[in-house]
């Protein structure tokens, strides 16, 4: 199972409020949704969190499922994409400033099932691998020695790893590596986790282990399911079955 992110910035002259509706009220709908092969389609929209920059890098995030590759450049071949969401983009996004990831998913801590009507609040935290750290030894990293001391932390009711695919690395470096998300019940659980003593003194300075400091980026976000929970039926071109949602470790 893919689990594509794609993390996108308003055109110029467009609030974020303004970008953020015509997203989930008008793009998903009419357009993105209609590609036959997405199997799942989530939005998430970027909530203020201080400090606030200036110029957020990005004010939402798309979450989309695709069967395996094949599939995903039949959507990419597709009418509903060429012709629907692909010719929609510039009435609402930068694309210049989109920014889209292949990615195996990790589930460190499944939480409750999925709902459609969740009110958690999700932390994305984007990073790159340190210079010269070996592709392998990096996730290996993230997975084996950091997530156990994330898992440590307050508060957090579900925690994924999403790890860029190898065929973003086949003619040269990813622009990220990984992106972790970690659900919580509000905004003031983030807050009281980031100054907890297992934040401060275990996780955070774990970071400098195997990332770039200067390339953490991170964003905090609501969720509106588009296709799902549930899984879609199969496009006709594929086999018909539901695959589970991500790689477990």
């Amino acid at each position: 199972m893919i689990h594509q992110l794609i993390f996108a910035h308003p055109k110029p002259g467009m609030s974020e409020e303004e970008f953020q509706r015509y997203w989930i009220e008008s793009h998903a709908v009419k357009y993105a949704s209609k590609i036959p092969q997405i199997k799942r389609y989530r939005i998430n929209s970027r909530i203020p969190f201080e400090p606030e920059p200036k110029d957020p890098l990005f004010s939402g995030v798309a979450e989309i499922w695709l069967e395996n590759e094949t599939e995903q450049l039949a959507s990419l071949q597709s009418k509903e994409f060429l012709e629907g969401a692909r010719a929609d983009e510039p009435n609402w996004a930068a694309f210049w400033r989109s920014v889209g990831l292949d990615t195996t998913a990790h589930v460190l801590k499944a939480g409750e099932p999925l709902k459609k009507d969740s009110t958690m609040v999700k932390l994305f935290i984007l990073v790159k691998r340190k210079a010269g750290m070996p592709l392998d030894e990096f996730r290996k990293y993230s997975l084996q020695t950091h997530a156990p001391k994330v898992l440590n932390l307050p508060g957090i009711r579900r925690y994924l790893q999403c790890h860029v695919r190898d065929s973003f690395y086949a003619i040269g470096e990813s622009v990220l590596d990984c992106v972790s998300m970690l659900w919580f019940d509000d905004i003031q659980a983030i807050k009281e986790m980031m100054e907890s003593q297992e934040y401060k003194q275990q996780v955070e300075p774990d970071f400098t282990n195997f990332v770039e400091p200067k390339y953490i980026h991170t964003l905090v976000t609501d969720e509106h399911w588009i296709i799902g929970p549930e899984f879609r039926e199969s496009a006709p071109s594929s086999n018909g079955l539901k695959k589970p949602e991500v790689t477990t470790v």
